[in-house]
Parts: structure tokens; C-alpha cells; sequence
């Protein structure tokens, strides 16, 4: 099997992107910080093709928002990552694994074994003033955390 150095690259570091009202589908860090409740996200990590729907958005679509007439933005929204996933499924060779989840599903640790854990619930009470991200229950720590350990042993004497 030969993958050019994009899918390379996506095998490596996975993408995420992000749908939301405000705008168009957007790259957004590979991090908790990024699930957030009025967000659907869209990851591919080439073996895999994430969707995973934020607590409102999960919500609404519960409760059949879409199918109302007055909410055809809502409908838009929720089939953009739709067909954009479907064009990731039907170029790749070996076809990905296809996931449609929303949060606090069973489905969801698809994405949230990827996800850089800057929230977590040794941190969660610090971060939930900025209104960012959903925590992660992991006993790993997060890369910042990771780099400030590696900064520190690299300036330390060895003795």
C-alpha cells in the first residue's frame, strides 16, 4: 500500500475540524478544548472518520429539529460533515471505518482517545470558567503538562 505524503501525514497526526454556525468548517486543535456543545466535529485519522455531535447539537437532533421547516440552517449543518465525510469515504483505499456519535455516547472514545486532554477531571474546576472544552477522564497528562516535565529534565544537572 502506497499513500502519498498527505495521507501520510493523517496516519500520523490526525485532523479535526469544526461546524458551526458561525462561519464555515474550520481546522481546530487536536484538543478537549475543542469539543465543544454547539459544535459538531469531523476527525479523520485515516483508518477512521469521526463525527461527533456537541451536547446541543446532540440535543437538537434528538428532538427533530431538522426535519422542522423553520430550521433549515440546522439541517445544513448537520449534513455538511455528512457529505464531507462521505467524499473521505469514497476516495480512500482501504475504505475507513465510519463513525457518527454524539457526546457522552459510547461511540465517542473514538474521539476522545485522540484528543490532546488539556481538561481533565484533575483540572476540570480551573477550566470551566472560560467556557472551553469538555474534560476528559484520563490518568494521562496533557502535552503542555508533557513539555514542562521534558523542559525541566533537559535544563536540570545530572548528577
Amino acid at each position: 500500500m502506497k499513500e502519498d505524503v498527505t495521507n501520510a501525514l493523517v496516519m500520523i497526526q490526525p485532523i479535526l475540524y469544526s461546524y458551526s454556525f458561525n462561519g464555515p468548517p474550520e481546522p481546530v486543535l487536536l484538543d478537549s478544548s475543542s469539543i465543544l456543545p454547539d459544535r459538531i466535529l469531523l476527525l479523520d485519522m485515516f483508518f477512521h472518520v469521526v463525527i461527533f455531535h456537541g451536547e446541543t447539537i446532540a440535543n437538537w437532533r434528538r428532538q427533530g429539529f431538522q426535519n422542522l421547516p423553520d430550521h433549515e440552517n440546522f439541517r445544513q449543518l448537520l449534513q455538511a460533515p455528512v457529505d464531507d465525510a462521505q467524499e473521505i469515504l469514497r476516495c480512500r483505499f482501504p475504505m475507513p471505518r465510519y463513525v457518527d456519535c454524539d457526546q457522552g455516547s459510547s461511540q465517542a472514545r473514538f474521539l476522545l482517545s485522540r484528543v490532546n486532554p488539556s481538561q481533565t477531571h484533575n483540572n476540570l474546576y480551573g477550566w470551566s470558567q472560560d467556557g472551553g472544552g469538555a474534560p476528559v477522564l484520563t490518568d494521562d497528562v496533557s502535552l503542555q503538562v508533557f513539555m514542562e516535565h521534558l523542559k525541566k529534565l533537559a535544563v536540570s544537572s545530572s548528577s
